[in-house]
């Protein structure tokens, strides 16, 4: 019977490396989600490259934006679990949707295999530099001062515009008046023409607007600086205890897909990650790449963000529509 079960073991793992290394043979999907000439968009074409020469078969992006990624992330859920269609999605498209749309179509936490992030990006507490602040303190202090006569920008109800804008509001105890505008672009137009006094955006989006002076940058929603920014404090560090708000990027996979397939995908990203042409492509951009050792601890980090983030929403009292 010994014999038996360890005849069976071996059989699978004969069978697992034979799918390794047979996989991939044809190109291999990438449904992005958001639109052709998005900051995600660019990340997934900035890297596909390098993964196809790795794997040896062509990284075929498909742009599937809208409804704040929903579309793209229904699309790769319903899709064939057999390694050749990967989601290139981020905490709007794969967590947020959950809780701002009625009837998704999925559950990301049942529905997607994690397999690794690319890039987590901190965002920047951001004025317009009219307003009469030089530090988190100065600006907390104005708006205690003239309750609810700020407005802060976002990209939409539930985008992580507003989500980090809502918990810096609880945890600083403030009130300002939250404007929705359609799109990342379309926020950072407002606050620097001044309709709109605030916002969280992302460094890599802004760098060019704070060096111009149109915009004025006071802290880091992460808990440790910025390499974009290193002289900048973080939010906690300027005076908001608790504070920390991370955006990322990452890739998924439909349910299902074969381990030995996950794995490969994974090797890629993370060799890809650490080449020096992608390194140099990607600070162009202002990101900066950031893997996972392995799928197990990107599924952990997703899981505990997306209670995070449900937390969040619940505080912002967003009900789904």
């Amino acid at each position: 019977m010994i014999y038996r079960v360890i005849g069976a073991g071996l059989c699978v793992l004969l069978h697992a490396a034979a799918q390794a290394q047979s996989y991939p043979n044809k190109p291999i999907r990438v449904i992005v989600t958001q639109t052709a000439g998005s900051n995600m968009d660019v990340m997934a074409r900035l890297l596909a490259p390098k993964m196809s020469e790795l794997l040896g078969q062509q990284f075929v992006i498909d742009n599937r934006g809208g409804a704040g990624g929903l579309i793209g992330a229904q699309i790769a859920a319903r899709a064939p679990t057999d390694g050749y269609t990967l989601v290139f999605g981020g905490a709007s498209s794969m967590i947020n949707t959950s809780f701002t749309y009625k009837n998704v179509g999925f559950d990301p936490l049942r529905d997607f295999e994690p397999i690794s992030m690319v890039v987590a990006q901190e965002a920047i507490l951001t004025v317009h530099p009219s307003l009469p602040v030089k530090s988190v303190k100065d600006f907390v202090a104005l708006a205690k001062a003239k309750p609810n006569s700020l407005n802060m920008a976002s990209a939409g109800i539930g985008s992580s515009a507003h989500l980090a804008g809502v918990m810096f509001n609880s945890l600083a105890g403030i009130d300002t008046v939250h404007i929705a505008y359609k799109g990342g672009g379309a926020m950072l137009v407002a606050v620097a023409a001044n309709e709109s006094q605030w916002l969280f955006a992302l460094a890599a989006s802004t760098a060019a607007h704070y060096k111009s002076g149109r915009l004025r940058a006071l802290a880091v929603s992460t808990r440790q600086r910025s390499p974009l920014m290193p002289d900048l404090p973080t939010v906690e560090e300027a005076g908001v205890p608790g504070y920390d708000f991370t955006t990322w990027n990452a890739f998924f996979a439909p349910k299902g897909m074969p381990r030995p397939y996950i794995m490969a995908i994974h090797a890629a990203i993370q060799k890809s990650l650490t080449e020096p042409d992608i390194k140099e492509l990607y600070a162009a951009q202002s990101l900066v790449p950031r893997g996972n050792t392995n799928p197990e601890e990107f599924a952990r980090f997703f899981k505990a963000d997306f209670e995070r983030v449900g937390k969040v929403i619940k505080l912002a009292g967003i009900k789904p529509e």
